[in-house]
C-alpha cells in the first residue's frame, strides 16, 4: 500500500519553457515571478508574460532561502494577490517560490508551519497555483511537496511540507540548464544521482519509486561525467530527466542518511547542498556496506547500486567504484567537510542533530552515534 504525489502536468524537453506564459494565463491574469539573483536571466519570461497580457510582480532569491528571507518577502508582498506563482531557477529559487505560494494566503507565523523547529502546523489555506521551471539538473524541486528553509537561529535547514505544495506544472527544459558553471553542474549532478540512489535504498520505497530509480540510477551515473566535463546537450537532457525522477522518488519514498546530514551541515556552513550530498554519498554507501546482511533485500539493492558505480567510474572493476567516484569528484573540485567550513570539533553536534532529521527516517539502517561519526570522518 502506498500513495504517490506528482504535479498535474510535467512538460519535458527542449523548448517546452516557451509554453510558460500561455500556461500561466490559464490560471488568471496576475503572476508572481520568483527568480534568481539576476533579473536579466528572467527577462525572456517577463517579456513573454507581458506579451500574453499578464501583469507581473517579481522577487529575487539570491541565496538558499532562510526563514528571515521568507518573512521579509511576505511583508514585501503584503496586499499582493497573484493568481499564480512561477519559480524560475535552481532548487533554492524553486523552494523559495513554493514557500511563498504556500504562505501568502496563510495567517499564522511562518515558523509555526516548519518541521523540527516549529509545530509542523498544517497549512490553513491551499497554496497558490505554481509553475516550476528548474535551471539546474539536481534537486528535483519542481516535483516535490516541500521547501527546504534555513533557520539561522537554530543553525539547521528544515522543511515546510504539505502534499498540496507540489507545483501544479513542472516544465523541465534542459536548454535552461546547459552552460552552468562547472562547480554548479558538479554539485547539482551529484545531488541528482544521490536523490535516485537514496529513495531506492529507503525503507519507504514502493513499486512506483523503484521503477523511477532503477532506470535513473544508471542513466545519472552514465551522464554525470559528460555533464561536468563536456557540457554536452545529450548528457544534460539525460541528467534533467534523472533530476525529475529523483524529485518524484524522494517526494514519495523519502531519502536517507546523506540528506539527514546535508540539512544539518548546510545549516552550519551554508555550503551548497549538492556539494554536501556528493561528498557524503560514498561515505554513506560504505556505511551501508558494513551493515548490510547478505541475502537480504536491502543488500541486493545496495550491491546492484555499487555495481552501477563500478561500471561507470571504475571500468567495471568490482568494489572500486566508490573510491573512483570519490577521486573523480575531488579532481573536479569537490571539497571535503573542512573545505566546506565544518570543523572536526563540530562532528558530534552534527551527528546528534542529523539523527533526528526526517530524512534519516528513510535510511535502511539505524545508525548509532559512533557510526554517524565514522561517516563524517570518512567524508572529511
Amino acid at each position: 500500500m502506498f500513495s504517490f504525489f506528482s504535479p498535474q502536468a510535467i512538460h519535458f524537453g527542449r523548448g517546452q519553457s516557451q509554453k510558460t506564459a500561455a500556461l500561466a494565463a490559464t490560471f488568471g491574469t496576475s503572476v508572481l515571478l520568483v527568480h534568481g539573483a539576476s533579473v536579466a536571466r528572467a527577462q525572456w519570461l517577463i517579456d513573454a508574460c507581458h506579451s500574453a497580457g499578464l501583469t507581473i510582480e517579481t522577487i529575487s532569491c539570491a541565496n538558499e532561502p532562510s526563514l528571515p528571507d521568507i518573512e521579509r518577502a511576505l511583508r514585501q508582498l503584503n496586499g499582493v494577490s497573484p493568481d499564480i506563482v512561477i519559480g524560475l531557477g535552481g532548487g533554492s529559487v524553486l523552494d523559495f517560490a513554493k514557500a511563498l505560494a504556500a504562505l501568502i494566503c496563510c495567517k499564522g507565523d511562518p515558523m509555526s508551519y516548519l518541521e523540527v523547529v516549529g509545530d509542523g502546523r498544517p497549512l490553513d489555506h491551499p497554496p497558490l497555483p505554481m509553475i516550476a521551471l528548474p535551471t539546474t539538473a539536481g534537486t528535483g524541486a519542481e516535483v516535490t511537496k516541500n521547501a527546504v528553509i534555513l533557520v539561522p537561529d537554530w543553525g539547521i535547514k528544515v522543511s515546510l511540507r504539505d502534499p498540496r505544495m507540489v507545483p501544479n506544472i513542472a516544465i523541465v527544459d534542459a536548454s535552461l540548464m546547459q552552460g552552468a558553471p562547472k562547480q554548479v553542474a558538479l554539485a547539482a549532478g551529484l545531488d541528482a544521482v544521490t536523490q535516485v540512489i537514496e529513495p531506492y535504498l529507503s525503507i519507504k520505497a514502493n513499486p512506483m519509486t523503484d521503477a523511477l530509480c532503477h532506470a535513473a540510477i544508471s542513466t545519472g551515473l552514465s551522464a554525470l561525467r559528460d555533464v561536468v566535463e563536456n557540457d554536452t546537450p545529450e548528457a544534460w537532457d539525460r541528467m534533467a530527466w534523472v533530476s525529475t525522477c529523483g524529485g518524484l522518488a524522494l517526494a514519495n519514498a523519502g531519502l536517507g542518511a546523506v540528506h539527514g546530514f546535508a540539512g544539518v551541515i548546510g545549516g552550519e556552513t551554508n555550503a551548497p547542498h549538492g556539494a554536501i550530498c556528493g561528498l557524503l554519498l560514498p561515505a554513506v554507501l560504505e556505511s551501508h556496506l558494513r551493515k548490510a546482511e547478505e541475502h537480504t533485500e536491502v543488500a541486493g539493492r545496495l550491491h546492484w547500486v555499487l555495481h552501477q558505480i563500478d561500471a561507470y567510474f571504475a571500468q567495471g572493476e568490482k568494489g572500486e567504484g566508490i573510491t573512483a567516484l570519490r577521486s573523480w569528484s575531488q579532481k573536479m573540485g569537490l571539497r571535503g567537510l573542512e573545505g566546506l567550513g565544518l570543523s572536526v570539533a563540530d562532528y558530534p553536534k552534527v551527528a546528534e542533530a542529523a539523527s533526528k532529521t526526517s530524512s534519516m527516517s528513510g535510511n535502511p539502517f539505524v545508525l548509532l552515534q559512533h557510526e554517524l561519526l565514522e561517516i563524517l570522518h570518512s567524508a572529511k
